[in-house]
């Protein structure tokens, strides 16, 4: 069964110029909002999911067990996208509201790095390739990138078929790649994907 095609609704920044060094700080898609992530978010992402060891099983972070954690993520990440080395998005249900999860683009030479996760009460429903979607086409289009790649536990087959299903290639296993505490205490194997223009 073919999937549909996700596009953007709406693409925004904030003087409204569309480059690498000003990406938009918002993107909508028929069914979710990304948006910048704000500091008054801390206990939304704390309760969504920063606790969830399900979750965050095969994040390079553990769970967090005090708001305050959450609220030390965000800082860091609203630091990285004022100095340009990461872009962290979360994804609102646009029918409710409801934070879903996360996504964060991390451009380098003439690549994004992609990292994401999702709630646990959005499984299921192809939320995450829709962001992944838009967020791709969105970087693939800038003149100076010419590939979004993305890796993942060789465990985490739900985080492969979002790849697979936003129209990621599968590349290779790449040897002891990533340490995921969660699950072992010494680095893991990963699976990359990328596409490429």
């Amino acid at each position: 069964m073919a999937r549909e095609p996700f596009t953007a609704l709406a693409y925004a920044s904030d003087d409204g110029a569309l480059t690498v060094r000003d990406v938009p700080t918002r993107f909508e898609t028929s069914r979710l909002i990304l948006r910048r992530a704000k500091p008054d978010d801390a206990m939304l992402l704390f309760q969504g999911w920063a606790q969830d060891p399900e979750v965050t099983k095969y994040l390079v972070w553990k769970p967090h067990t005090r708001v305050e954690e959450a609220a030390a993520h965000i800082a860091r990440s609203i630091a990285a996208w004022d100095a340009g080395a990461g872009y962290m998005y979360f994804l609102e249900d646009r029918e409710t509201g409801a934070l879903a999860g996360s996504i964060v683009a991390r451009p380098g030479g003439h690549g994004v790095n992609l990292g994401y996760l999702l709630a646990r009460p959005f499984w299921g429903r192809g939320f995450m390739r829709e962001a992944v979607t838009i967020i791709t086409a969105w970087w693939l289009a800038q003149p100076d990138v010419f590939r979004v790649w993305a890796t993942c536990d060789t465990e985490n087959l739900r985080s492969a078929r979002v790849l697979e299903g936003a129209g990621f290639q599968f590349e290779g296993t790449l040897r002891r790649w990533d340490l995921h505490p969660n699950v072992a205490p010494e680095p893991r194997d990963a699976l990359c994907y990328s596409r490429t223009r």
